[in-house]
């Protein structure tokens, strides 16, 4: 099924291969302003090793771009899905945190309710309008693109908890700012993805959330204006998503990548990378034939794909899970990354839309200290906060549990999925002022429930999420301890 959205209408670490493509006919328009250029079959086709290491090269720098279109397609796309949020151009307010239920993105926090705004901007720009919020709570606007680069940021950090208006513009706008207007945000690709996050300091304070995520407000910068509106965008024929086992191996990856990169014009940084990519056919607009593919040429695209992947679990295993990077170094804009496109996948495929370390850091949990890894059927674990060593934040910070392999929040007895620094009132106090938490399948006794964190009959992994972290959280000077076995604990 296609769906069809007229874009002239007003109007979420670590996860493990969520992906798509798409198997229907029937592709796209490409922008409103010129038609797609008429493609040219390559005059030759590259030997097999050169596809196939093109193929891995293009699939490490597409992997975030069409896991993120999996996402928004099934947020502002597929009525049907369960995890429709509504139509594009529009904020659309999740008044609850985020449960199990919550499928559709990987390792959602679930400390901040969330809003989403799926942003079209190739008719003109869009103005966000943000409420005035009380000291002491933090909110944020996260402004991705359609590379998942972080590219702004709205709010308690970036802004300030004071109302304002802001002006969110594509590519091909090259107006100034208009009277009332705080700044200009510019984004390099005609679609965007806003996310906005409420701090929620407990159950009953949801109806005071409800209040500050009502007055988060989207309308064209005409209607802000006052003016007639501009000529609408022609109406985009979205094809669907893969499987996300299908996206694992299937050609049909690069399907999908050319109609994203149709929204995305070439950054002169890039513009040898797509010329080297179109030798596999790759280009934004072009069509993805596989069923015509060459039996050889298709294995080494496939294989290509594979070795991607291969690339991924080794930078996670020498990288990320020696502690030698971090998220810090996989989220941000594209000054930051540097056009590292594994870094970049890496964090796409372990928790997707993380915040750049301004906005927050997360130290993750893979394994104990002794390397082992995560398993409530086997393992009882504590993590120990000494005196004066909680998370620096100068918002708040959580840690949350997560089963292996859906990297999603775990249903248990309690419905807890997370503590966080809201709940330390609550929490049990070690006799020299520490804290202990507890992560087990099994309670670890009524004395300490208060300190428990349930874990799933099986694999998971830990995520810390420092919110507007202080420097010392940034820089390294505060580490977070060590997950040891219960049985192998200090004292």
């Amino acid at each position: 099924m296609q769906a069809r959205v007229q874009c002239n209408r007003d109007p979420h670490l670590l996860a493990f291969l969520l992906v798509l493509a798409s198997a229907m006919t029937g592709c796209q328009k490409a922008t409103p302003d010129a038609a797609a250029p008429p493609v040219t079959p390559p005059a030759s086709t590259p030997a097999a090793d050169d596809a196939r290491a093109i193929a891995k090269e293009a699939y490490i720098y597409g992997f975030p771009m069409v896991d993120s279109y999996r996402i928004q397609y099934s947020y502002f796309v597929d009525a049907k899905n369960p995890e429709y949020k509504g139509v594009w151009n529009e904020i659309h307010n999740t008044a609850r945190v985020y449960t199990p239920q919550d499928k559709a993105i990987q390792t959602p926090n679930s400390d901040t309710p969330y809003s989403q705004l799926g942003a079209d901007l190739r008719a003109e720009p869009l103005v966000l309008s943000v409420p005035a919020v009380e000291k002491g709570r933090y909110y944020s606007a996260q402004f991705i693109d359609m590379y998942t680069h972080n590219f702004a940021y709205v709010g308690s950090r970036a802004t300030g908890n004071e109302a304002a208006n802001f002006l969110l513009a594509g590519p091909d706008w090259k107006g100034e700012k208009p009277q009332g207007i705080k700044d200009v945000i510019r984004s390099e690709t005609q679609l965007v993805f806003v996310l906005f996050r409420t701090q929620l300091f407990n159950a009953a304070d949801i109806v005071n959330v409800k209040k500050i995520q009502a007055g988060y407000k989207v309308q064209p910068l005409s209607k802000f204006l006052g003016t007639p509106a501009p000529p609408a965008a022609p109406p985009i024929d979205f094809i669907a998503p893969l499987t996300p086992e299908q996206q694992k191996t299937s050609p049909e990856f690069f399907r999908v990548l050319n109609f994203l990169l149709q929204f995305c014009p070439t950054d002169p940084s890039e513009t040898e990378l797509m010329a080297r990519f179109a030798k596999i056919g790759v280009g934004a607009g072009k069509p993805f034939d596989v069923a015509s593919l060459p039996p050889d040429q298709r294995k080494a695209i496939e294989d290509g794909m594979a070795d991607a992947w291969k690339a991924f679990a080794e930078h996670k295993a020498t990288a990320i899970d020696t502690g030698k990077e971090s998220s810090a170094d996989a989220f941000g804009t594209r000054q930051y990354l540097q056009n590292n496109y594994l870094r970049r996948m890496t964090g796409a495929v372990l928790g997707i839309y993380g915040n750049s370390k301004e906005e927050a850091v997360y130290p993750v949990y893979f394994t104990d200290s002794t390397g082992a890894k995560l398993d409530g059927t086997t393992g009882r674990y504590t993590l120990r906060f000494a005196p004066g060593q909680l998370p620096p934040a100068n918002a708040f910070w959580s840690v949350t549990m997560y089963e292996l392999p859906a990297s999603l929040l775990s249903a248990n007895a309690l419905n807890r999925y997370l503590i966080n620094s809201p709940m330390l009132p609550n929490l049990k106090k070690d006799p020299d002022g520490g804290i202990t938490l507890y992560l087990q399948h099994e309670s670890p006794g009524k004395d300490k429930e208060a300190n428990w964190l349930p874990a799933p009959k099986g694999p998971f992994f830990a995520a810390m999420r420092i919110y507007w972290p202080k420097p010392e959280a940034i820089d390294g000077q505060w580490k977070a301890p060590p997950l040891q076995r219960a049985d192998a604990a200090a004292p």
